[in-house]
Formats: structure tokens, sequence, C-alpha cells
């Protein structure tokens, strides 16, 4: 089970931290992302780090503003935003994928929470 939170409504070239709780006896064996979906958008990659090495990846309209990480001991993965523009505005989902290497495409990731929203405004 994946919990969200941190959301909420910022300005533009605000900063925001997500975070996602997991579930304290499986969380380590998961690659974790962080997904979004804008209203009449589909769901899009945004950042993802593995198990335990440490490893990123971002999507390129992020790349330099967003840093996901994680702490296994307290089971938690964090989404830190800054320099956020107006299409941040979206559900930011925390999901997990059992794959060792980082994919970008939402069918390698098999749990998801129930997002927190995030909106942005100038």
């Amino acid at each position: 089970q994946l919990t969200e939170s941190g959301g909420g409504l910022v300005r533009t070239g605000d900063s925001l931290k997500l975070s996602c709780l997991g579930n304290k006896d499986t969380f380590q064996y998961f690659t974790m992302g962080w997904f979004r979906q804008a209203p009449g958008k589909e769901r899009e990659f945004v950042a993802a780090i593995s198990k335990r090495e440490g490893r990123t990846k971002y999507a390129e309209s992020v790349q330099g503003r967003f840093t996901v990480s994680r702490d296994n001991a307290l089971n938690t993965l964090y989404h830190q935003m800054n320099t956020l523009i107006i299409g941040g505005t979206a559900v930011y989902y925390c999901e997990a994928s059992q794959t060792i290497d980082i994919y970008m495409g939402p069918a390698q990731y098999s749990y998801w929470g129930q997002g927190t929203q995030v909106t942005v405004y100038s």
C-alpha cells in the first residue's frame, strides 16, 4: 500500500516536497517512481529511483528542477519539486515497480497510491 502526501496549492516558482509512505516490509525491494496526470491528459513519468543504489531517472521536462530520493529505513519516497511551473499542475502518484532497471513506462509499475493534488498558479 502506498500513501502520498504533501500536495497543495503553490505559486509558480515555489517549491513543494511530496512524500510517499510504503509498506515497511517490502518497500526496499521495489524501484519507486513518481508519475503525474494533468486534467485531460494521460499519466506521464516524472522521476524514479532504484531500490538501493540510488540510481535516478527524470523526465526531460523536470530535469534539474525535481529531485527524487528515498529512505528505506523509513519506507518513504520523496519528491522535491523546485521552480514549479503552471504545467506542474496534476495529480502526482507514487508507483512501485519490481524491475531492477528503471523504466519510464507506466506498464512496468504494478502498484500505485491514490495520488496527491498539486496545483500551480501564476
